[in-house]
């Protein structure tokens, strides 16, 4: 049993980090890490942008402060992403997103669902003989609200409810000094911002957008009540431009990057000679201490701590905003978990449905990421309405 959890954990980490901890590599290793998985393939094929993009039914992950400009008041989304197809065949994230506007002075508000599949996975004893065949799963639960503040800007708040079994309900004792293991669970909350502005030019009206997000402000997670880790808390700043070409062409840029608010494991403030954090040490960092101290504990300096942001950028073409093609390109530095990879994408939206889909291509050698295609269907509720009342 204790095999398995660490097996488990490890793994956990490398799904999203593609990396291992060792003198030189110092990637931050965070609990329930599918909350980093960009769940939705608009944003996977401009490469896993999203905190400044044009709105969309997926704005609920990004930046729930995007819908106050969408072009409907309501709509629901479904999402789909397999996950490791190379190595398994039962590991996959399906997001599930909606809002609702209510108005400009009202606002409104958005929810999500976020469940993750580890697959099925066999317990074992210390002499290998199977205990039990579980299936760890990692799921989140959110709303937010959002409401316009100026004709260009929007904000939202979120909160979110987090939960992680990777035992699956088989809680039993890891044996040593550790307790039994159980069920992780936390709160966690979201701030974001958004600005929008027109540009008339000769050739059409342009967009200049601008996004801002802290993402999964909330406590750490324990799996046995003794030992504990900080969850994927990220700070989000991106800038968008829509340029129309003439009336039915238009070509989108976006650039975001992406700091995560967790203090290294090889930090300025560990408690060892070795500038390593012993376990005990780490689970008892406060989680707010933990946010700010991690724009300065890097043992590189300024140098590594510039390292620990990911860059994403995008370009989106579309045509009368019904075809869209994508192509993005994602970068994290070697040192702090190497996932670079390039994206590509494509859309249908037409009057009450919309199609996307998108395909990743790893550079880095083991990336979990590559040849990974994920779905998405949108639905307009309010142009489903407006069908059925013409029918009628």
């Amino acid at each position: 049993m204790k095999k398995f959890v660490i097996s488990l954990a490890v793994l956990c980490c490398a799904v999203t980090m593609s990396a291992q901890v060792s003198d030189e590599m110092n990637p931050l290793i965070t609990s329930m890490p599918s909350l980093s998985i960009a769940p939705d393939a608009r944003a996977a094929g401009l490469g896993d942008v999203g905190v400044a993009t044009e709105a969309d039914f997926n704005s609920q992950y990004w930046n729930p402060a995007k819908y106050a400009y969408m072009y409907t008041n309501g709509g629901i989304t479904a999402n789909y992403t397999p996950w490791l197809r190379k190595l398994v065949s039962d590991i996959d994230l399906a997001y599930l997103a909606g809002f609702y506007n209510f108005g400009d002075l009202a606002g409104g508000i958005g929810a999500s669902f976020t469940y993750f599949s580890m697959g099925d996975v066999a317990l074992t004893d210390a002499n290998g003989k199977t205990i039990q065949d579980v299936r760890p799963n990692e799921w989140a639960l959110d709303l937010s609200y959002f409401r316009k503040l100026h004709e260009y800007v929007s904000m939202s708040v979120a909160v979110r409810f987090l939960y992680s079994d990777l035992n699956n309900g088989y809680n039993s004792s890891l044996g040593g000094n550790s307790g039994e293991m159980h069920a992780a669970w936390t709160m966690a909350a979201d701030i974001a911002l958004y600005y929008k502005q027109p540009i008339e030019l000769p050739m059409g009206t342009s967009n200049l957008s601008l996004g801002f997000s802290l993402k999964n402000l909330g406590g750490k997670m324990t799996y046995d009540s003794i030992t504990s880790n900080f969850i994927p808390t990220s700070m989000n700043i991106g800038v968008g431009y829509e340029l129309p070409l003439n009336k039915y062409n238009f070509l989108t840029f976006n650039l975001e990057a992406n700091k995560q608010l967790v203090p290294s494991r090889l930090s300025k403030f560990a408690d060892q000679p070795n500038g390593k954090y012993s376990q005990d040490a780490y689970s008892s960092l406060n989680p707010a201490k933990g946010w700010f101290q991690s724009f300065a504990d890097a043992p590189g300096g300024a140098k590594e701590e510039f390292n620990e942001v990911r860059w994403g950028a995008g370009i989106e073409y579309s045509y009368d905003k019904k075809f869209f093609a994508r192509a993005g390109y994602s970068y994290e530095n070697y040192y702090k978990g190497n996932r670079n990879y390039i994206t590509f994408g494509l859309g249908f939206h037409l009057s009450i449905v919309s199609v996307d889909v998108s395909y990743c291509v790893g550079l880095a050698a083991s990336n979990p990421l590559d040849q990974t295609m994920r779905f998405t269907l949108g639905f307009d509720l309010y142009g489903i309405k407006d069908l059925v009342n013409n029918k009628k």
